[in-house]
């Protein structure tokens, strides 16, 4: 969708980051962005792209946060918009696994990549992220084997891990999990805990895998952990 500048809207109060704290900022609704607009100033949280483009442009907003896939597309797309250049927060996002369980490593590893290549972790990251529609197919040829494996999510990190209103796991991290145990041939138990539970239970057995956590220093010495399934940046839009 094309806009164009609106002649009576505001000149652009956001030419930093420093800038961005106490706005009124423009997010998708149900998204990381949407949070990190909460604790940084007045959230504005609606459902298009094309909504947000127009409150910008408008003056309603003074700025926009999105991921940063969604916010090259935007500025490409939209006259009177620019992107700072310095992105707002950049993580990858990681499986935990025990050090003693290598050979699940691999495991999910090999089958992150198949994903990777087929294009479902792209599709899902877009369907949280983005707000962008996606529909997962389970592969048919894959050889199913006995077992589970067990996935620690918290249950109050929309969107990536939450209950629904029937006490059902959805979000970003249950459905890279699910697509990872469908390649592997296993079926996936979850089980929920506080996140900073999360690496105890696998390290101490409780769980083969955990989802939900922020790789920091000295992980690595405590757990092992996956090629990211995701990278997260987001970025901030503001008017030029």
């Amino acid at each position: 969708m094309f806009f164009a500048g609106c002649r009576d809207a505001p000149p652009n109060v956001v030419h930093s980051l420093d800038d961005v704290s106490g706005r009124t900022i423009g997010a998708l609704l149900g998204t990381p962005s949407e949070r990190m607009a909460n604790e940084l100033g007045f959230a504005w949280a609606v459902g298009s792209t094309d909504e947000l483009m127009f409150h910008l442009l408008s003056g309603a907003l003074d700025c926009v946060i999105i991921e940063s896939t969604v916010a090259a597309e935007l500025v490409a797309e939209t006259a009177g918009v620019r992107m700072l250049p310095e992105p707002l927060l950049v993580y990858d996002l990681r499986f935990a696994i025990a050090v003693e369980n290598a050979g699940l490593l691999r495991a999910v590893d090999a089958a992150l990549a198949t994903l990777r290549q087929n294009g479902t972790l792209r599709g899902l990251s877009d369907m949280y992220f983005a707000g962008r529609r996606f529909t997962y197919v389970p592969p048919e040829d894959v050889e199913r084997r006995p077992g589970y494996l067990s996935l620690a999510v918290s249950g109050d990190s929309p969107p990536f891990s939450f209950r629904d209103e029937f006490g059902e796991f959805h979000g970003l991290d249950i459905d890279v999990a699910r697509a990872v145990s469908d390649i592997i041939g296993v079926e996936l138990i979850i089980i929920e805990y506080d996140s900073w539970e999360l690496i105890r239970a696998v390290r101490y057995g409780r769980a083969d895998l955990a989802l939900g956590w922020l790789p920091s220093e000295g992980d690595e010495q405590l757990i092992n952990i996956s090629e990211p399934y995701a990278v997260a940046e987001h970025v901030v839009i503001v008017r030029r």
